[in-house]
């Protein structure tokens, strides 16, 4: 019942100025990679429940081709659709921006992001462009699932 609760007040929206700190200890509490989200930290989305950020997620646009980063809710909100509307948020958000391949890289998520459209792909297979992100410079691991999605504009 909490879940269903906390999913209609929880409300995405972009990250302002006074979130940087909050979403930067989210990350790090839920074990995710900072290196290269301050540089980025203005295209997030944060996920608020009053005036606490209980989720948020990263874009890192490289031209038309991005990086979705930095998925992340605090334990009291996961499994209540918190995650799932940061996801599409940040798709609806990319296509706008004129994104027309997202890429992700995830040692944990991999069987959730398949509902998105996401696929597996190797490393090589990422644009070039996004190759200049923090995450594919060493944040993530060579042993993190990369994975696709192309987008319909």
């Amino acid at each position: 019942m909490r879940h269903e609760r906390t999913t209609m007040t929880v409300v995405i929206e972009p990250i302002s100025a006074n979130d940087h700190a909050a979403v930067l200890s989210l990350l790090e509490n839920a074990e995710l990679p900072t290196a290269g989200a301050s540089e980025h930290i203005s295209s997030f989305l944060v996920a608020r429940d009053g005036d606490k950020i209980v989720g948020c997620i990263g874009l890192e646009a490289y031209g038309d081709v991005a990086l979705l980063r930095s998925l992340a809710a605090t334990k009291d909100v996961r499994g209540s659709g918190v995650g799932r509307r940061l996801v599409e948020g940040l798709i609806v958000r990319a296509r706008s921006d004129g994104v027309s391949v997202l890429y992700l890289l995830t040692t944990t998520a991999d069987e959730y992001f398949p509902r998105f459209g996401f696929e597996r792909i190797t490393r090589g297979e990422i644009d070039e462009r996004v190759q200049a992100s923090e995450e594919l410079r060493g944040a993530c691991p060579d042993t993190a699932i990369c994975m696709r999605l192309g987008l319909s504009i």
